[in-house]
């Protein structure tokens, strides 16, 4: 937010009684103040009418109470967006019972709504649909998300969430059967409405590999030989009987498990887009950050995405937007400039 040229930053929520009073730039790590410091009072902030609220609380494990706390704001009038609303990534074919709320706040305030992934989003949209353009033909199109979740400070969700280091009978959450599809299959849905194509159905593939040896991880600490190293799942937009929309995961806590399976161009992580037609294209894209966290360049692209967005939701009408509905912005303002 403080990056962007157009914005101002009002005001920072946080959950955490330890962050109340803490300046925002410093939670940021950005090694100076902003003069806002961070708040946990919702009502009062929204009470002052902000124009747009960044919603970057976690819907994984609390989906009701995000989507309550993403209403609660579109109804105070404000433009939102979020990753954290799994089913509205593909707003126009969403469960009722999340499209309903979100629209009723809408009419209630004035606001509105963008839901795109953190993948990041536009690796699973904009970025295939723009390249599937270019070919003369498409037979498949493949999106991969390929990590070593090594460079991730998230130990509670590589380790309980994604099953990294614990027995290979432990079953993830992240891996249940249909969680997947709950995830990413709204963009899966986007894509084929993009594309004009009818969906048969959306299936699911699962590979796990356990680790070799023991290795130890700069921000997680050790991960024993035997437990699970490695995952690689696939979310398939069956059409006309073969999976032709696919969003692939490759994920290891280690490269020297499974390294026969796809790996990023610099060893930390990459976004791909393959497009198998006549030609074929693939396009790879490695996002990173700053400092030794490298991984993190590919969740700030994601945040990017929805923060250009604010400007373009302020214009438009008060309403519930998706990915096909907001167009990408270039970063009118920003070159050369450093938060």
């Amino acid at each position: 937010m403080d990056a962007h040229p157009g914005l101002e930053l009002a005001a920072v929520l946080v959950s955490d009684p330890a962050k109340v009073g803490r300046d925002a730039g410093r939670l940021a790590g950005l090694g100076r103040d902003l003069g806002v410091p961070a708040g946990d009072d919702v009502g009062a902030v929204l009470d002052g009418r902000p124009g747009a609220v960044v919603y970057a609380a976690s819907g994984d494990t609390r989906p009701d109470g995000a989507l309550a706390d993403v209403a609660r704001a579109v109804a105070a009038g404000a433009v939102v967006v979020t990753p954290a609303l799994y089913p509205l990534y593909d707003q126009r074919n969403a469960p009722p019972e999340f499209r309903d709320p979100v629209l009723a706040a809408v009419a209630e305030g004035g606001g509105s709504l963008f839901v795109s992934g953190v993948d990041p989003g536009w690796g699973n949209d904009v970025l295939p649909l723009l390249v599937s353009g270019l070919a003369a033909t498409v037979d498949v199109i493949r999106c991969q998300e390929i990590f070593d979740y090594s460079t991730y400070e998230q130990e509670e969700s590589v380790r309980e969430l994604v099953g990294m280091g614990r027995p290979m009978e432990y079953e993830p959450p992240m891996l249940w059967p249909s969680v997947p599809t709950m995830v990413w299959g709204g963009q899966i849905r986007l894509m084929a409405r993009a594309l004009g194509a009818e969906l048969d159905e959306i299936r699911e593939t699962l590979e796990r590999r356990p680790l070799e040896s023991t290795v130890k991880t700069r921000t997680m600490g050790v991960f024993e030989a035997g437990t699970q190293g490695a995952v690689r799942f696939e979310v398939q937009g069956i059409v006309g009987g073969e999976p032709r929309i696919v969003i692939e995961h490759v994920t290891r806590i280690h490269p020297s498990c499974a390294p026969d399976w796809p790996v990023p161009p610099d060893g930390a992580g990459a976004h791909r887009v393959i497009v198998e037609g006549s030609p074929r294209i693939e396009v790879t894209v490695a996002a990173t950050d700053e400092g030794e966290n490298r991984s993190a360049g590919g969740n700030a692209t994601a945040v990017g995405r929805l923060v250009g967005a604010i400007e373009w939701l302020v214009e438009a009408e008060p309403g519930l937007y998706d990915a096909l509905d907001v167009p990408l912005r270039p970063a009118v303002g920003k070159l050369g400039r450093r938060p």
